[in-house]
């Protein structure tokens, strides 16, 4: 459960290379389908909130990964992730499964814990109070490309000379590289029959938030940063400038800083003796990190979670689909392209190559989401050249791909209703032909006046789009 996740994406494959039968439950069994490991799993459709759709995922299953975390894809994660362990431990038991495997945080003896950290101990809690015998492994500040704790970290430190923090950077943490987290996940499986318990997992170095910035600039070749404790600065004011300056959006950025406050550090290391691991020190996985970034190999990010509030079903094809109004931007141009050229240019869209239209205008659209919550448009994109289903882009997500013939992308920035975009490729008596395609359903009457705010500004910004895609695929030299 959660292969679609951060961990779960990278977690399948290794299961499926030491010879194990993997089933993956997915809300929207389609993410999936980019993977490179697809075929060679089995893939059901189902919410770990549904009892009904569990009792299908588990049967015959003898071990449950539980890698679901609601955390920054829903408003009350504390209830969902109560309800959601509930559910899993229960239907679990009615499955004859012998294990489950949950993945927590590092919870220090004797503090108060941050709503995150109380969670994730009581998601472990009650499997270990379940009728299934549980192995909840904890850790903390996870290093890896493409990680969230990583991604704040690296931003923050690249992008700020001198930084004004709180006191939470004086925290201790005991970081731990993702290739350690997932060896311990991958060891669990070999667990004697019947453990039931807690199990802390972290690498060799302890040290200060305030370190762990310093040594990162180090490795990534940048000079000592400044870096000055404030005690005024709030969890929440805090949030709000890791909102502005890395990616990371405030509704998942808020947790993890509140979780700062806590020390993040192993208070035994009793795994050794199952999964005898030399762990890889901080600054070696921060160098590994980096070269998968900057070699455009990261295998799975923190956004490829679904965000709040964005909508689940593709985009309708009929406009009563919505029980109303749709709003649509339709244009479509000949190429004097191969259709294998135009599919990489639309496929490469966004990101560093940007929007093809505008670029201030995107950066300014961009800017506001962030100010409001959303997600902005420093999310990026996982790969440059190529996108699967389920790819963050922007403050788009993947919602479709067809190689060669078409791309759908519906809108996670804040909107007054549903948004998407598609591009599609066609030919027509020899001649290939690009779609573009926006369409908006509203909701109430904010949406409708949201749209006709916005309509002058469409045939600049999605006319020169169109434009500027077609020309870039007859002259590969211009891009965005």
């Amino acid at each position: 459960m959660g292969a679609s996740g951060y961990v779960g994406g990278r977690l399948v494959p290794r299961l499926l290379d030491v010879g194990h039968e993997v089933r993956c439950l997915a809300r929207r069994p389609e993410k999936l389908d980019g993977s490179t490991w697809s075929a060679r799993v089995d893939v059901v459709a189902g919410d770990a909130l549904d009892p009904a759709s569990l009792e299908v995922a588990m049967d015959g299953v003898e071990v449950v990964y539980y890698l679901v975390h609601s955390i920054g894809t829903r408003q009350s994660f504390v209830d969902d992730d109560r309800a959601a362990a509930r559910t899993t431990a229960a239907a679990a038991q009615r499955a004859g499964a012998r294990r489950i495997v949950y993945l927590g945080g590092l919870v220090p003896p004797g503090e108060v814990l941050s709503p995150h950290l109380a969670s994730r101990s009581e998601v472990g809690q009650i499997f270990l109070d379940g009728a299934v015998p549980a192995v909840v492994l904890q850790a903390g500040v996870v290093i890896g490309s493409g990680s969230a704790s990583f991604e704040m970290l690296r931003y923050l430190t690249e992008r700020l000379p001198v930084m004004v923090t709180p006191t939470w950077v004086r925290s201790l943490v005991q970081p731990i590289a993702v290739r350690d987290v997932l060896a311990y996940l991958v060891g669990a499986l070999s667990f004697p029959e019947g453990t039931n318990r807690r199990f802390d997992i972290a690498g060799p170095d302890i040290m200060s938030y305030r370190d762990m910035m310093q040594r990162y600039a180090r490795v990534a070749g940048l000079r000592p940063r400044v870096i000055l404790s404030v005690p005024v600065l709030s969890p929440w004011l805090s949030s709000q400038w890791v909102n502005i300056v890395t990616p990371v959006p405030k509704a998942l950025a808020q947790p993890l800083i509140e979780s700062l406050r806590n020390n993040a550090v192993a208070s035994e290391h009793d795994i050794t003796d199952l999964v005898p691991l030399e762990t890889c020190p901080f600054d070696l996985a921060v160098r590994l990190a980096l070269e998968r970034v900057r070699n455009a190999e990261v295998a799975t990010r923190w956004s490829g979670a679904d965000w709040p509030g964005a909508p689940s079903d593709p985009m309708p094809s009929d406009p009563e689909w919505s029980g109303g109004t749709a709003y649509r931007d339709e244009r479509s141009a000949v190429v004097e392209a191969d259709p294998a050229a135009i599919w990489r240019v639309v496929e490469q869209i966004g990101g560093d190559n940007g929007w093809y239209s505008f670029p201030l205008a995107w950066v300014v659209r961009g800017l506001i989401d962030r100010l409001v919550g959303g997600v902005g448009l420093r999310r990026g994109r996982r790969d440059p050249d190529h996108l699967v289903v389920g790819d963050a882009l922007d403050f788009w997500r993947v919602e479709a791909v067809e190689p060669g013939r078409l791309l759908r992308l519906r809108a996670e920035m804040r909107l007054p209703g549903e948004a998407w975009l598609e591009f599609s490729i066609t030919t027509d008596d020899g001649q290939a032909v690009l779609a573009q395609r926006a369409l908006f359903l509203p909701h109430g009457l904010a949406g409708h006046l949201y749209w006709t705010a916005i309509s002058p500004f469409h045939g600049i910004v999605f006319g020169s789009m169109i434009a500027n895609l077609a020309r870039s695929a007859s002259d590969p030299g211009r891009g965005a």
